[in-house]
């Protein structure tokens, strides 16, 4: 942490000094790669890949998993990033045998009430303070609560770099056993921007329906941080291949953030608007750091997309 304490006091004299903010003057300080500054209209994100507990009814597991994740958050803010993603479930993937009120051995509707919402909301006010702390922006998955009787969201949060919750997307997509036992799906798509760059949401199996990434391109977005969960399913290989394939048809930059599950063989990465894999992690709990730019093919590849719609009326 010192080191980053006097990286911000660097970053706080050349404002003073020149009369910037501090965001602008941010941009003079954080290194490329190679060692040179980065060039203008760039932006520095880091992917995480998380250790993933699945039962919300353990505090300890719930503690663990918080902790954790600020750890990669301080990763993050020293590597130099402005934001950093995170998988869905990073601070619990519940279980629907452990939520089962049937269960364990038969699945049926979800027991909220023995989750640990006190503990989960702790945890998550924790990462929020700390985002503000690092002046780094967190895209973190978590359960969001409804009143009862109503089954929370599967919900990621977005946390500025001001340390506030100033947006949260909910999983649409839901599988049938998530809609029939756990879930309440949501309802719209969910963008925000960072130094002029326009994100959207995608969580859990919405990366299986192309609908959700071509209404992110009608949104104008310049990426996609797509949350998925490997945890106890199977035929998890074919995920990078879409997240690949939608970053080519929409000409955005899709970063895929999955749990540190070396049985699934998939790991967190950022894919270029040309489906180029521009940024990996080991496999491991750990982050990739790369930076996005204003590639080419995203501009002219949306206004083609724009002038064919408009011509066919569609």
């Amino acid at each position: 942490m010192t080191a980053h304490r006097n990286f911000k006091l660097r970053v706080r004299a050349r404002a003073a000094k020149t009369g910037e903010s501090y965001t602008a003057a941010l941009r003079h300080f954080r290194p490329t790669p190679s060692g040179d500054e980065m060039p203008d209209n760039t932006l520095r994100i880091a992917v995480a890949q998380s250790t993933v507990h699945e039962d919300p009814t353990n505090a300890a597991l719930l503690r663990e998993s918080g902790a954790e994740i600020r750890g990669l958050m301080t990763q993050a803010a020293e590597a130099g990033a402005r934001l950093v993603h995170f998988t869905e479930g990073a601070l619990c993937f519940p279980s629907k045998r452990v939520m089962s009120e049937l269960g364990p051995d038969e699945i049926g509707p979800s027991d909220w009430s023995k989750a640990e919402w006190t503990v989960l909301q702790e945890e998550l006010d924790r990462i929020t303070a700390l985002s503000g702390e690092l002046e780094i922006w967190t895209v973190i998955p978590s359960v969001h609560r409804l009143p009862a009787p109503t089954r929370p969201h599967n919900s990621m949060y977005v946390v500025s770099d001001q340390g506030t919750v100033v947006a949260r997307y909910d999983e649409r997509m839901l599988s049938a056993t998530k809609l029939t036992w756990m879930y309440t799906p949501g309802t719209e798509p969910v963008t925000f921007e960072i130094d002029g760059y326009r994100f959207g949401l995608s969580l859990g199996l919405d990366v299986l329906f192309p609908e959700v990434f071509t209404e992110y391109d009608r949104l104008g977005v310049d990426a996609v941080l797509v949350s998925y969960s490997t945890t106890g399913s199977t035929g998890n290989e074919v995920v990078p291949t879409h997240a690949r394939g939608y970053a080519v048809m929409n000409t955005c930059w899709v970063s895929l953030a999955v749990p540190a599950n070396p049985a699934a063989g998939v790991m967190s990465g950022v894919i270029d608007p040309q489906g180029e894999l521009v940024a990996e992690t080991d496999g491991a709990a750990g982050i990739a750091v790369t930076e996005l730019h204003r590639h080419e093919a995203v501009q002219v590849g949306r206004e083609f997309r724009r002038r064919t719609r408009e011509r066919v009326g569609s």
